[in-house]
């Protein structure tokens, strides 16, 4: 009956996926990254996006996966409620860079940057590896403070409400900012 236990609790926890470490007032790993904006290749930075505002940071599996390229739509539909929070929002996914060139343009409709982490590093400093296929992302989002601590985190693998989910904290944080 253990042994039966044990089995269950190892395919379950195979196939759920993993929560994310950082958790709120952690301070997030710095990086920078190749990255594309509208087809066009650059180095994005953390830490220089953090100087203009807080930043929306999410991983995703795999570019032009259905789910992938419908939370990609999602991010850019949402691009101006976005920066009317003030916030950049930044994908990274373990794709090459000449991928994510053609995704920024087609999925996120030139709308935000995608970043490329081939040697999963940033991936995993977020703890966001996909327990059930460790060579992708997990799908998790975080939303970053200016001065780099972790305000919200979210994982699901459910495409559809990380856009939801990130805006509601930036408002949260933003109104409590504007309190003190």
């Amino acid at each position: 009956m253990n042994r039966l236990l044990a089995s269950v609790a190892l395919v379950v926890g195979a196939f759920s996926p993993a929560w994310a470490a950082l958790d709120v007032g952690d301070r997030a790993p710095q990086f920078s990254a190749q990255a594309a904006l509208a087809g066009q290749v650059f180095t994005f930075s953390l830490a220089e996006s953090l100087a203009k505002g807080p930043v929306v940071l999410y991983f995703f599996p795999l570019a032009f996966s259905e789910d992938c390229s419908i939370e990609a739509h999602e991010f850019a539909e949402a691009t101006a409620r976005f920066k009317e929070l003030g916030a950049t929002v930044v994908g990274v996914s373990a794709d090459g860079i000449d991928t994510l060139s053609r995704f920024s343009k087609q999925a996120c409709q030139s709308k935000f940057a995608v970043a490329s982490d081939e040697t999963m590093q940033v991936i995993k400093s977020y703890d966001a590896v996909w327990r059930a296929r460790p060579e992708f992302a997990n799908r998790v989002s975080y939303v970053i403070a200016p001065n780099g601590a972790v305000v919200y985190s979210y994982v699901s693998l459910n495409p559809q409400r990380h856009v939801e989910k990130t805006l509601g904290a930036l408002r949260e944080w933003n109104t409590a900012k504007a309190a003190k």
